[in-house]
């Protein structure tokens, strides 16, 4: 397990040296000057060459690079050339609205789907079956931008139980910050929910045709014993796989989301400073989200280890 933690620590050290040369370099070739974006098209041209030269973005490419590496290894994103703050104050405001509405989001999400699978499974070929994988299908067919709205005309407009948008903060209360979220929420799990109720039927129906399956079944052992003691635990790799790429999803791809409940979080920065070509806070998003998505794949790796016995003997 040492070694196998070993090779995976490097694998994810060598994707984000990776991923930093390209979010780098791709960010570079976006056209729009930050400096002449920031003075506005009235400024001349020694006031923007003025600014460039504060903000650092007259330096060489390689030692812009290096210079940015080198604040995120000491967790000193730089500072925002649209709000000028450090951009590490943006990111950790931002990040109390994206991370819990990611868990509560994958939270439902498995509420919703594991108990789908097993019952699709348990009746493979039937009525449940059928109409349990047909919703399924409307769901991962489902733009959850559509739903978003439609959650906010039935909930918000037409009954009036929670807010249509916004966030209160945390300081304001948990039930208001839970309330404004709860919509969002259900629009980003159930599409996942969705996807994850296929994926746990189809990893159920194979690990059910197993020998040792048969040999419980013939014991008199009954069909939910079945499922939940033997075929769930040795179904979960392909499941736990799917639930590392939903959060990292779910924390990096909710722009559209937050934008419809307009929500203070990551996505909705990212978006806002893409459009503000503020590059320093793009690169760093970016990154730290990049660095999640490792985290997480290296989480569910070692997950893998404690679902599966089989695997710590091999390896």
């Amino acid at each position: 397990m040492t070694i196998y933690l070993l090779k995976r620590l490097l694998i994810g050290i060598a994707t984000l040296v990776v991923a930093s040369l390209v979010v780098f370099l791709m960010l570079e070739v976006v056209p729009g000057d930050p400096a002449r974006l920031m003075l506005g098209m009235n400024a001349s041209d020694a006031q923007v060459e003025l600014l460039r030269e504060q903000m650092g973005l007259n330096q060489p490419l390689i030692l812009r690079y290096f210079d940015w590496i080198r604040g995120l290894l000491r967790l000193d994103f730089g500072k925002s050339y649209t709000y000028s703050v450090p951009v590490i104050d943006l990111i950790r405001e931002r990040l109390v609205v994206s991370f819990p509405l990611a868990v509560i989001s994958l939270t439902l999400s498995t509420l919703i789907a594991i108990p789908v699978g097993l019952f699709a499974a348990a009746r493979r070929g039937k009525a449940g079956d059928t109409a349990a994988m047909a919703v399924a299908q409307v769901g991962v067919a489902m733009p959850n931008f559509w739903f978003a709205l439609l959650l906010v005309y039935v909930f918000a407009v037409w009954l009036r139980l929670v807010p249509a948008g916004g966030f209160p903060g945390w300081g304001n209360g948990i039930w208001p910050a839970l309330k404004a979220l709860i919509l969002p929420a259900l629009a980003l799990a159930l599409p996942q929910a969705a996807i994850l109720a296929r994926v746990t039927r189809a990893a159920l129906i194979e690990v059910l045709n197993e020998d040792y399956i048969r040999t419980a079944r013939a014991k008199g052992m009954p069909m939910r014993a079945v499922l939940w003691r033997h075929a769930l635990r040795n179904a979960m790799i392909p499941v736990l796989t799917i639930m590392g790429l939903q959060f990292a999803f779910l924390l990096a791809g909710t722009i559209i989301i937050e934008n419809v409940f307009y929500l203070p979080g990551l996505g909705r920065l990212v978006f806002q400073a893409i459009t503000q070509r503020d590059l320093i806070v793009v690169e760093s998003v970016v990154m730290l989200l990049v660095a999640a998505v490792v985290l997480v794949n290296l989480i569910v790796d070692l997950s893998y280890a404690l679902v599966d016995p089989r695997l710590r003997a091999r390896r």
